[in-house]
């Protein structure tokens, strides 16, 4: 292997590194978004089927803020899940 080819195989490898550190940005990124936003509005949703209401005062710091903590808490394998 020439001195030009081993330059050229390191700038592959970076850019590959650079690539894959992105990747997984964007892969927390949208995790994020999925944790936060996409499924607590499913957890509202299947609560409102099963007939549980929101809590009164609810965006003031009320118990429907700590839910979704809760909820975590009793399906450990949900959270597990994400994690991975």
């Amino acid at each position: 292997m020439t001195m030009y080819e081993t330059s050229d195989l390191h700038q592959r490898v970076a850019r590959y590194e650079a690539a894959l550190d992105e990747l997984r940005a964007a892969h927390q990124d949208v995790r994020t978004v999925l944790l936060d936003q996409v499924l607590y509005e499913r957890w509202q949703q299947i609560g409102a089927e099963l007939g549980f209401t929101a809590a009164a005062g609810a965006g003031q710091g009320g118990a429907q803020q700590q839910e979704p903590g809760a909820m975590n808490q009793q399906i450990p394998q949900m959270s597990e899940a994400w994690a991975g």
